[in-house]
């Protein structure tokens, strides 16, 4: 596995394998490294000749009070886990090769990045379609692949990929759970005993909202409703619970075919988000 740092070099060797007509794939992430991004990589490799693993934690992407400054960074175990799954190239870049000295353009993706997130996370898709435009632009892949997890970032990512017709394929890929069934991420870490307890409640109740869609609900509100009872507990904080368009991500007053439930809650000073497809 190649270690980079340096944009141009990364840029350099993407055009070059793209002359040779080398397929290459992007998986970025923030670090961290666990399963869930490993399963991306899995993915990549299926998808073309060479993968990419960015690790890059994007400052711009972090609001006021938010984790930025002790958002872990294990970057010595990263690195072992992306060799180890057959990373061909660790792209970790410092701050101001992304940003360069003066930078001043940004990229917005207006009505997908409003609402559920971005509403308590004022700037953060901005600094995610920034970033992922800038990865795109240096890294030069054929595809690039995210985990469904952070479900909004995914739409906002493939609307990005379209209007700027970037020749870049986004795939999705189905969220990794813990055998408790929570779902794999970084910011877990910060959970104490106890509280990794109490966060459980968060995709059981989802999946009690997928059984009772199978079952013939198909009132949102009542869906929303015994969610928001089931979450109740002095450590929770509910964020936002929404049953929405899986493209649009409009609110969805009637589960149709295309729903999708997404929720985040704060458990102590730990946010957690998560989402699953209703199906009828």
């Amino acid at each position: 596995m190649k270690i980079i740092e340096s944009s141009q070099n990364m840029q350099s060797l993407a055009l070059e394998l793209k002359s040779l007509k080398q397929k290459l794939i992007l998986v970025p992430t923030m670090g961290a490294l666990h399963e869930g991004h490993l399963a991306l990589v899995d993915q990549a490799k299926q998808l073309g000749d060479k993968v990419v693993l960015s690790v890059f934690v994007n400052p711009t992407q972090f609001g006021a009070g938010e984790d930025f400054e002790k958002y872990p960074r294990p970057l010595e175990k990263d690195q072992e886990l992306a060799q180890a799954r057959g990373v061909d190239y660790f792209f970790v870049p410092k701050a101001s090769e992304v940003y360069p000295a003066g930078d001043q353009t940004v990229v917005m993706v207006t009505e997908l990045s409003r609402g559920l997130c971005g509403a308590f996370r004022p700037g953060h898709f901005r600094g995610v379609a920034t970033v992922v435009t800038k990865l795109f632009l240096i890294c030069q892949p054929h595809a690039a692949v995210f985990g469904e997890k952070d479900y909004q970032q995914l739409q906002v990512i493939k609307r990005l990929a379209q209007d700027l017709h970037f020749p870049i394929k986004i795939i999705g890929v189905p969220t990794l759970r813990e055998k408790d069934g929570l779902a794999l991420s970084s910011r877990n870490a910060y959970l104490n005993t106890l509280q990794r307890q109490i966060a459980l409640k968060l995709p059981q109740s989802l999946q009690w909202a997928v059984r009772a869609v199978q079952q013939g609900e198909q009132e949102s509100r009542v869906i929303k409703e015994k969610i928001i009872q089931d979450l109740q507990d002095p450590q929770i904080k509910i964020d936002y619970i929404e049953v929405v368009d899986s493209e649009t991500l409009e609110p969805l007053p009637k589960i149709k075919a295309q729903a999708r439930l997404l929720a985040a809650i704060r458990v102590g000073e730990t946010r957690l988000i998560d989402n699953l497809p209703l199906k009828l």
